[in-house]
């Protein structure tokens, strides 16, 4: 297999987030070491809170259940939650093979996002000096990444079904005076999970299988 023409793209249906979390970091060590393919991770994971390195402790807020674990990770941005109803996407990319450019590589997962977002109807969007993508004052999609020896993990969770009940206690990415929406509240009915995932899969090679030579 020539690792610089190929994206691996596994499907790991609902996983616990440590496990995951722990499987991200052994795939970068391969792919830094040029044993693995560039990949990208689908899953929806149990409800769970994830705090970046530089996050804010105060944006837990007081009401949150104990039954949801937090976990302090490597990657940039503040408090999320991610939880089932959300697609949350690990590309573990080795960015020699694009642009060795941390700025290019979030505005291509955001405008890949945008883009995916279309085909359903709903005009997502940049906000300036923030990440992620928004439709109007209400984030959808959140992105918080690592990169090692330009090899990337972490990445996007967009909340397609998800239980938005449960930002209600944080401040989500330490935004205070912008919400949080989902495809399902946007469109008034639940999206097809696995029609998302199959339209992610394709926008994600339509913009990340353009191999420098």
């Amino acid at each position: 297999m020539d690792l610089k023409t190929n994206i691996l793209i596994k499907d790991l249906g609902t996983q616990d987030y440590k496990n995951v979390w722990d499987f991200q970091k052994n795939l970068q060590q391969k792919i830094i070491m040029g044993k693995q393919p560039d990949t990208l991770l689908l899953v929806e994971h149990e409800p769970v809170y994830t705090m970046g390195k530089n996050g804010n402790p105060d944006h837990v807020l007081q009401n949150r259940s104990i039954n949801t674990k937090i976990y302090q990770v490597e990657r940039g941005g503040d408090i999320t939650f991610h939880g089932p109803g959300q697609l949350v996407g690990y590309p573990i990319l080795d960015l020699h093979h694009y642009e060795k450019s941390i700025s290019w590589y979030m505005r291509t997962l955001e405008t890949m996002l945008i883009r995916t977002l279309g085909h359903f109807g709903i005009e997502g969007e940049l906000k300036k000096g923030l990440t992620g993508v928004w439709v109007e004052d209400e984030k959808i999609a959140a992105l918080g990444v690592r990169i090692s020896r330009w090899v990337t993990m972490h990445g996007f969770a967009l909340n397609v079904n998800t239980d938005l009940e449960y930002y209600q206690s944080i401040i989500p990415c330490g935004i205070f005076e912008y919400g949080v929406t989902s495809m399902q509240e946007l469109t008034g009915e639940k999206v097809d999970m696995q029609l998302f995932k199959d339209t992610v899969k394709a926008e994600f090679r339509n913009f990340f299988c353009r191999i420098k030579s």
